[in-house]
């Protein structure tokens, strides 16, 4: 199965992460939802993803109601398969990072019906009439569990087909994972026919594993990578959190290694990590997320800065990036 020329083109290198508008970790209001997806468009920034599992619709819904403003053809749009959504009568349920949503809970079903039907859902909710990329969704063991690679072979038999499908008829026009870990890249990429990967938690500075198998496997392939969460789910901007769950000593010492290197250059610790994971030549686009409007003209100004090249030599004298590690310099 050999395809080097990608199918689709991504716009890069700095798209939109839908899951801090789902209220991960923190509440966030619709007005500043919207303001905050206004000034990336006002930036230039024409790439969004976004899932069902994100506040259970909720930021489908406003990444939906934002993009109903704006003509169809100038943007690109992604978003996920594989937890439908069911009415909760309950109320909204809290699940992992999300500490809120929409009145849904989340069903896990990886089956071919269940993908045409989370389609149609996800098209319902944002109001849109095509998608772009759908991924299939946590399809690997940190979400699934041991129980993940039964989960992943009923998914190469339904929802990967279907999407397929849907991808020959023109619905969509491209299919892959959104996924933390690269095993079930790499399997699937024995398996089936995607286009690209979303990739979150295993390209950054503070892992670089999704270089060493993954993505020499997609150049070959002209599969593209997206990356998701070029900050480690926040430790590399300041925040408290790594890979999703609250950042252990380990990893915070990790950061302050990077971090004095970066102060004996007068460089950005956030300038470098998004720049990192923006560099790798299979790499079509990174997508930071953001809950507030100011963080988006920070991002393109990061994206900007000059950064000395003796600034990652020393990462790598230091052994904090790998001898062979792309980099902008």
């Amino acid at each position: 199965m050999t395809r080097k020329t990608p199918r689709i083109d991504i716009p890069g290198p700095l798209g939109f992460g839908g899951a801090p508008l789902g209220d991960m970790f923190e509440r966030t209001d619709n007005r500043t939802a919207h303001a905050t997806l206004e000034a990336a468009w006002d930036q230039g920034i024409r790439h969004f993803d976004t899932a069902p599992h994100y506040g259970a619709g909720l930021a489908e819904q406003r990444f939906g109601s934002f993009l109903a403003t704006k003509p169809r053809d100038e943007y690109f749009l992604s978003t996920k398969v594989g937890r439908l959504l069911d009415p909760s009568p309950s109320g909204p349920e809290p699940d992992g990072p999300f500490v809120h949503g929409l009145w849904f809970q989340r069903r896990l079903d990886y089956g071919a019906d269940a993908a045409k039907r989370c389609v149609e859902d996800c098209l319902q909710r944002m109001g849109v009439g095509r998608l772009d990329v759908v991924y299939i969704h946590d399809l690997a063991e940190d979400a699934l569990g041991a129980e993940w690679t039964e989960h992943f072979r009923v998914a190469m038999q339904g929802a990967a087909k279907a999407l397929t499908e849907l991808r020959e008829q023109g619905v969509i026009r491209g299919w892959g994972l959104g996924v933390n870990r690269v095993e079930p890249c790499l399997r699937a990429l024995d398996e089936a026919d995607p286009d690209v990967f979303l990739l979150a938690t295993q390209y950054h500075l503070l892992d670089t594993s999704g270089a060493e198998t993954l993505f020499p496997r997609c150049l070959e392939r002209g599969v593209q990578v997206v990356v998701g969460s070029p900050f480690g789910s926040g430790i590399l901007a300041g925040g408290a959190h790594y890979n999703y769950q609250d950042a252990s000593p380990e990893a915070i010492w990790q950061r302050d290694r990077l971090r004095h290197v970066c102060d004996r250059h007068g460089v950005d610790l956030k300038a470098a990590a998004l720049q990192f994971s923006a560099a790798h030549p299979a790499v079509a686009a990174i997508i930071p997320g953001a809950k507030r409007p100011e963080r988006i003209p920070q991002n393109v100004d990061l994206m900007k800065a000059k950064i000395p090249a003796a600034f990652w030599s020393e990462l790598r004298e230091r052994h904090l990036l790998p001898d062979g590690a792309h980099t902008p310099a």
